[in-house]
């Protein structure tokens, strides 16, 4: 034991310890146990051979077991690196057992670029397609957007750098739609390079069988849709290295390819009801695929009235179809259609419209009408039982291109026209509250060049716009359906055909819808020297009879002109109304109720049925009456025997308008020269105050007809209508006067006369003063003997003694009281030229 429990265990060496140290290089012969003199004895006691003897061993064995500085230093390296390699390895393992897998599956999940090249096919199978297929595989790391796993991604396929792998089947899935089965593939044996950015060509012949059809319908109606943008495929395989996922990348899906209908021709069929359409597509292939379709068979559908209700309307056949890389792919295709099925000619619910009246809408105003292509689900017994389920769960929707009608209605024009003026007792809103228009329509028709089948239109109907220098005038509206005929004219020189069509229009109403315009319509046709063209925009709708049956087409667009000529010059003055006969049907103290057979000239080419009409009568701007007809039917040429009713009311014009009747009536029956102007003002036309808004800015003056009278008995011009001549009584100093009454069913009475007769216009010869009714019966009648006051002595008085016996000519100026029924009129009267008789 130590001397001191406190004493440290190693004591620091001393000098005679480094003095063994020296020792070390001792002799290996030398005895490994020296003599125990110095060995120390059990309880502390030693000697001195014991002692050297213990010194002589420790020393050896430091010298065996201690090295030399050099040789420590070069084992402390060595352990280092030792230890290094078995952490390295240590790390390695847990990496490659337990990290790399997961790193390396999502750097080639990330990485793996698959482009083919080419893809064609080499037949078809009962189960599926053996297909030749072409591309280049590489991993591009620079996809991979973790850098960490990038790294190990390209450290470990550039230790693996080649994958290979025996004749496997690889089924491929579409990880975003629940690992739905899109096919499978039996892939022979393939060597593929891992490093980055080495690229793999690939060329093999795969069997390649369809999976799930869902999977399929699904995939193939978001691609039609144009809503898959990018479709990510994931392939699982029995490998002979283990059973793994090959991820085979995340691709962009192309669109739709474009494509053209380079001939359509559709003719009547052989068998009776129905129609063969040929049609040729184009179509050009961008991508690197090469097969040969084989003829299919294919559904066309139409849609219906729901959203998804489709209606089976004809069965197509395509022929074989050779499909080369990049270059164009025609296609050739013929339909069949038997009889359009009752659905698809139906009205809609709550509708007036068929799904056919929508496809043509659609279609004729250029617009594309979709059709509906499916596989058949009867197909051809050579086609493969999978390829007819494939084709026939996917619908495909077609675009059909429209073609816009514009043009196609190449003339519309209306002749022979009459018309019908509103019925004054129809309800506002009643088509009889309109004017209405009959006439002829003759319209010509192209038929575009696909259209080889016979066609016949059977009726019409239209809604029109009515325009004059591109402004509406009013609406022209064909609510009922008007027969029709039509004749096929076939062209020349490369013309297409034409379609004439005949229709006789009868009583469409015509609503004027800007009085403005209706005013310069009628300015240009009363004062113009050209004809009036009246622009015709129309939606007609066709009733024709074809193979299939009578199809209606609803809203064609048309447009045409419409001539009308103006009223030739003078036209006006030519209408010259003439009365035959007038009586008074009425009276009261200031009006009188007439009628007049009157025979007027129609100037103009069309015919017209008035039902009723009223329009004022003026004269010297003043209104003093009005005239109505009814049931008139105007012809052309002369209008014998028209009746019309008119109101003597000078009051309507005033105090003005009583002055100017009084003396209207007065000039008259003195023989001046006196017109009378018709105007039509808001009322006119009952119902219709936009047309008499129209027409009542303008007027139409004629002279005062004549009133008739006996036969051979009208005045002349300037001679008086009332005094035909006068006889003087010298003796008796009184005078009669032959008197004819301008109306034939009616008494006048004379109530009071004050009256002077002059001779060579100024000079007096007598005056008659005389207040006793007389009557002035219907035609040529004598007055009672007036009695006369002599001018004695003056110069007319002479004249009239100078012509005793004989006849001179005489003026006169009166002031009469006049009564007709209630009637009552102070009037004036001045006669020139009277011939008057002396007697004694």
């Amino acid at each position: 034991m130590s001397e001191n429990e406190t004493s440290p265990l190693l004591r620091a060496a001393t000098n005679d310890e480094d003095s063994l140290h020296n020792q070390v290089d001792a002799s290996e012969s030398s005895p490994l146990l020296s003599s125990n003199t110095a060995t120390p004895r059990y309880g502390g006691d030693q000697d001195d051979a014991d002692r050297a003897e213990r010194s002589s061993i420790t020393t050896r064995l430091r010298n065996l077991l201690s090295p030399s500085s050099s040789e420590t230093k070069s084992r402390r390296w060595a352990s280092g690196i030792a230890i290094a390699l078995l952490s390295g390895a240590i790390i390695a393992i847990v990496i490659l057992a337990f990290i790399l897998p997961d790193t390396v599956k999502e750097y080639a999940q990330q990485a793996a670029v698959i482009e083919p090249t080419n893809l064609s096919l080499d037949s078809i199978t009962p189960a599926g397609v053996r297909a030749r297929i072409q591309a280049n595989f590489r991993l591009d790391g620079s996809r991979v957007e973790n850098e960490h796993v990038r790294r190990l991604g390209r450290a470990a396929t550039w230790v693996a750098y080649q994958l290979g792998t025996e004749e496997t089947e690889v089924a491929v899935y579409l990880p975003e739609y629940d690992n739905v089965l899109l096919g499978s593939a039996v892939i022979p044996p393939l060597v593929i390079n891992l490093r980055d950015g080495d690229t793999t060509k690939l060329d093999f012949v795969a069997e390649i069988k369809p999976g799930s059809l869902d999977g399929v319908r699904t995939i193939a109606n978001e691609w039609l849709d144009g809503t898959l943008k990018s479709l990510r495929l994931q392939g699982k395989a029995d490998l002979s290295l283990k059973t793994g996922l090959i991820p085979l990348g995340t691709h962009t899906i192309p669109a739709v390819p474009k494509y053209n209908i380079t001939r359509l021709n559709v003719v009547d069929g052989p068998i009776n009801g129905s129609m063969v359409a040929d049609v040729s597509l184009s179509a050009f292939n961008t991508y690197p695929i090469q097969l040969d379709i084989p003829e299919l068979a294919f559904d066309i559908l139409l849609p219906g009235c729901a959203h998804d209700d489709l209606i089976l309307v004809a069965h197509a056949i395509t022929s074989e179809v050779h499909v080369e890389p990049q270059s164009e792919v025609h296609v050739d295709a013929t339909g069949v259609i038997r009889e359009l099925p009752e659905s698809l000619t139906t009205a809609c619910p709550d509708s007036s419209s068929s799904p056919l009246d929508m496809l043509l809408k659609s279609f004729m105003h250029g617009d594309p009408a979709t059709l509906f292509v499916r596989g058949s689900k009867r197909p051809d017994a050579d086609t493969p039982k999978w390829i007819a389920e494939l084709l026939s769960s996917v619908t495909l929707p077609v675009p059909f291109p429209g073609r816009s009608l514009d043009g196609l209605i190449r003339n519309f024009s209306l002749t022979d026209v009459h018309f019908t003026m509103p019925d004054p007792f129809a309800e506002p809103g009643d088509p009889d509250a309109d004017p209405k228009v009959s006439g002829t329509i003759l319209v010509t028709a192209g038929v575009p060049s696909q259209m080889n089948f016979g066609i016949n239109v059977t009726n019409i109907r239209a809604r029109a716009d009515v325009l004059y220098k591109t402004q509406k005038m009013g609406e022209l509206n064909l609510r009922e359906w008007q027969h029709a005929n039509s004749t096929r004219v076939e062209g020349k020189n490369g013309d297409e055909a034409t379609l004439r069509i005949e229709s006789r229009i009868e009583d469409a109403p015509l609503n004027v819808t800007d009085s403005d315009v209706f005013s310069d319509v009628l300015q240009a046709l009363l004062f113009g020297d050209k004809a009036v063209k009246l622009d015709i925009d129309a939606a007609v709708d066709i009733e024709v009879v074809t193979a299939l049956g009578t199809l209606v087409v609803k809203d064609v667009p048309a447009q045409g002109k419409i001539p009308v000529k103006p009223l030739p010059k003078g036209s006006l003055g030519s209408i010259a109304p003439k009365v035959n006969t007038l009586k008074v049907l009425d009276t009261t103290p200031n009006t009188m109720t007439l009628q007049a057979i009157v025979n007027v000239t129609n100037p103009t080419s069309y015919t017209a049925h008035i039902p009723y009409a009223n329009i004022h009568i003026l004269h010297n701007d003043t209104t003093i009456g009005d005239v109505s007809v009814e049931n008139l039917d105007v012809v052309n040429d002369v209008n014998d025997h028209v009746v019309i009713t008119a109101t003597w009311n000078p009051s309507m014009g005033g105090k003005k308008g009583q002055q100017i009747g009084r003396d209207l009536i007065s000039q008259y029956l003195s023989g001046y020269n006196t017109t009378l102007t018709v105007k039509a003002h808001r009322k006119s036309i009952p119902g219709q105050p936009v047309l008499c808004e129209a027409l009542s800015r303008f007027n139409a003056t004629f002279s005062t007809p004549r009133l008739g009278g006996p036969p051979g008995d009208e005045p002349g011009e300037g001679e008086s209508h009332f005094i035909r001549d006068a006889t003087f009584h010298l003796l008796s100093s009184t005078a009669t006067f032959t008197l004819v009454s301008p109306l034939e069913h009616n008494t006048v009475y004379l109530d009071f006369v004050n009256a002077t007769a002059l001779y060579n216009h100024s000079e007096p010869v007598g005056r008659i003063l005389y207040d006793l009714p007389f009557a002035a019966p219907p035609g040529r009648s004598r007055t009672p003997r007036l009695p006369v006051n002599w001018s004695v002595g003056s110069v007319g008085y002479d004249a009239v003694l100078g012509a005793l016996g004989g006849k001179l000519r005489l003026d006169a100026f009166a002031r009469i009281n006049v009564r007709l029924g209630n009637w009552r009129e102070s009037l004036w009267y001045r006669g020139r030229g009277i011939g008057a008789s002396v007697k004694l």
